[in-house]
């Protein structure tokens, strides 16, 4: 495992582009809702211009580009995972299930015993 040490140095402007980036976004919202008179298209559009400024205004900050890097090389690992087939997905689910109904089964001995043990024998509670 590597030692990396992680460097992240953040300007005054890179700061004021990502808080203008989530007011841009905060204002979408709000437009959403003042618009409650206006067509749902309107409002929709609203929320939509928002988001869209504020990804624009957060591409061209350092941390908002870090970040898409980061998203993108995400992706791409993503794509790269070798998923089980539909056999092996159904063979580990009923092998789930089947562990899964066999703790049930022994918690529900395991306190019926403390219980019959308990309140039976000790205490002499007979139900």
């Amino acid at each position: 495992m590597s030692n990396q040490t992680v460097e992240t140095v953040v300007s005054p402007a890179d700061r004021f582009k990502v808080v203008l980036a989530a007011g841009a976004v905060v204002a979408g919202l709000v437009g959403f809702y003042v618009l409650s008179g206006q067509p749902a298209i309107v409002r929709l559009a609203s929320v939509l211009v928002g988001l869209a400024a504020g990804v624009a205004i957060a591409w061209s900050s350092g941390p908002g580009q870090r970040f898409f890097a980061f998203a993108k090389d995400s992706w791409s690992e993503a794509r790269r995972v070798v998923w089980p087939d539909r056999k092996e997905t159904t063979q580990v689910t009923l092998i789930v299930f089947a562990f899964v109904l066999a703790m049930a089964l022994f918690l529900w001995l395991v306190d019926k015993t403390l219980e019959w043990t308990l309140y039976d024998l000790v205490l002499g509670w007979k139900k």
